[in-house]
């Protein structure tokens, strides 16, 4: 990819969005998530709000209502979770989206507003739908740093229901695939970011409890707590990314590899999000998303 040209990437300090900028410059929302690159000549953060006008004239590129042409690619990312749940169906992009939450439907809302875009001027939009995303510097209301979190606090992991499971891709190869779709994806299509690692939540949290309690097998149930759970909860959201491998993407990171860094990147900084106080009197009423 040509990085004489500007990327604009919203949702910068963000858990993707700091990675991904970090991967831009060739360097290995909280602010303190870009902490190791904003000395670097090529990066500049702009703290706003992306629906201002005033800050879209200002910023560079600018985005979609501004300038359309201007831009070589527009990347929209968007979720598995559009597709709806899926038992025996494993979705392929070709899939009827049939979002079931309010969080799904408002990502599948803006899908087709960014597709109005494509059909109506031919602005060069592409839209990735990933699984669940996971590594250092995630948001602690996400189900991972979630658990890991309650653990180094001595508290038990809140499961609801015991049949959820989730399809884990560790951040490094879901920023490669990003990359991979600035570079090469075709304009006006649809790319899956999936993973072969699906794991039910209720295993997830035995895991993190053995790695983070050191405990033997018959105290890890010690550590768990079931409360009740969500109406309408889908289960699992399986979906195939042969078109993305086509591009050349492939899934690096294992499972056994990318949980072993990120339990130990939350145990080495475990005041990351000390300043987000209100986040740990509400850990225990987060959904397992």
């Amino acid at each position: 990819m040509d990085f004489n040209s500007t990327v604009l990437v919203t949702g910068g300090s963000g858990f993707i969005g700091s990675h991904l900028v970090c991967s831009l410059l060739d360097y290995c929302c909280s602010p303190r998530s870009l902490e190791s690159v904003e000395d670097r000549a090529n990066y500049t953060f702009i703290r706003g709000d992306v629906c201002n006008s005033q800050l879209r004239r200002h910023s560079k590129p600018r985005l979609v209502s501004s300038a359309p042409h201007q831009s070589q690619r527009f990347v929209y990312v968007s979720t598995d979770e559009v597709y709806g749940e899926g038992l025996d169906q494993v979705f392929d992009e070709s899939s009827p989206v049939r979002p079931s939450n309010p969080y799904s439907t408002t990502k599948a809302a803006a899908e087709y507003l960014v597709r109005s875009y494509w059909d109506k001027y031919k602005f060069p939009i592409i839209i990735t739908r990933s699984n669940n995303i996971y590594g250092p510097r995630q948001y602690t209301e996400k189900v991972i740093p979630k658990f890991l979190t309650l653990l180094q606090m001595n508290k038990k992991c809140t499961i609801q229901g015991t049949r959820q499971s989730r399809h884990f891709l560790f951040v490094d190869d879901a920023i490669n695939a990003l990359r991979l779709v600035l570079e090469k994806g075709i304009v006006g299509e649809i790319y899956n970011v999936g993973t072969s690692c699906e794991i039910l939540i209720m295993q997830l949290a035995k895991e993190l409890v053995k790695m983070v309690k050191n405990v033997p097998d018959s105290e890890v149930n010690d550590w768990l707590e079931f409360v009740p759970d969500r109406p309408c909860v889908d289960l699992r959201y399986p979906i195939s990314c042969e078109k993305l491998q086509q591009l050349g993407w492939r899934e690096d990171v294992s499972w056994t590899e990318g949980i072993r860094q990120t339990v130990k990147w939350y145990q080495d900084n475990a005041d990351f999000w000390s300043d987000q106080e209100p986040i740990r009197s509400k850990l225990e009423k987060v959904t397992n998303k």
